[in-house]
């Protein structure tokens, strides 16, 4: 997926001025972007502070890490199990 070259809070402050009351057409131009781009951001990012994008971010990566942990002890578990079937 190709990196987009605004960061998540530049987007968020985009969104702001939007809201604040400037056209979505004049925003659009002076950013470079298109008003699908624009609206795309919208339903992603819209209502979202940089503080809760942050911590949105913060418990996604905490869920993955808690992901690879249980499918690495799952996997461990498993080979416990065929070993003590083999023994017996």
């Amino acid at each position: 997926m190709k990196k987009s070259r605004f960061t998540e809070s530049q987007i968020v402050a985009i969104l702001k001025k939007a809201d604040a009351g400037m056209k979505v057409s004049d925003l659009c131009r002076e950013h470079g972007i298109s008003t699908a781009t624009y609206y795309n951001w919208k339903s992603k990012y819209g209502g979202l502070s940089v503080s809760e994008l942050k911590r949105i971010r913060e418990v996604e990566a905490e869920h993955t890490k808690l992901k690879r942990m249980y499918a690495d002890l799952a996997m461990e578990n498993e080979a416990l199990k065929e070993l003590i079937e083999k023994k017996l």
